[in-house]
């Protein structure tokens, strides 16, 4: 293996990629503590519009985020084909509710993209970049925006994992 190519793997970093609607998006695999098939949530009162609910994860009380209702979209209509995306960050751990885990991609540097300027600042507060392989432009999801809790806390839905 020549030095280049192993520089070139060196750079790279693995997502999971995942569909909400007909839209993809991609977190880094680090950020990723599991993925699981959809449970029912406890849903709790006052909750945040795209709060779930709460699910038990090995005896912790993890709250479940709907990205599409994160993202302003519909809230889903869960069925046992939906998926929960354990992320963690920021000392926080919360579940993101998606349609499908679809791959893992490995990709480098010269793959990543900007969000466009002319991009709302709402969508610059959920997604920090696009990731282009291929024909493929899936968008990289902003971990520690998505994990924000403060309007769960003041709802009183904190994380108690």
């Amino acid at each position: 293996m020549t030095d280049e190519i192993k520089d070139a793997k060196l750079g790279e970093r693995e997502y999971v990629a995942f569909r909400v609607g007909e839209e993809e998006y991609s977190i880094e695999i680090t950020r990723v503590r599991e993925i699981r098939r959809w449970t029912n949530a406890t849903k709790l009162p006052h909750a945040p519009s795209y709060l779930t609910g709460v699910v038990n994860l090995r005896g912790s009380v993890v709250p479940v985020v709907d990205f599409s209702a994160r993202l302003g979209g519909e809230k889903t209509e869960t069925t046992e084909r939906h998926t929960i995306i354990i992320i963690e960050g920021e000392g926080r751990t919360i579940g993101l509710l998606v349609d499908a885990v679809s791959d893992i991609l490995s990709a480098g540097e010269e793959h990543m993209q900007p969000t466009p300027q002319i991009a709302p600042p709402e969508v610059h507060e959920v997604i920090e970049g696009l990731l282009v392989v291929g024909d493929r432009i899936l968008r990289r999801v902003q971990v520690q925006n998505v994990l924000e809790t403060s309007e769960l806390e003041q709802n009183g839905v904190a994380e108690v994992a």
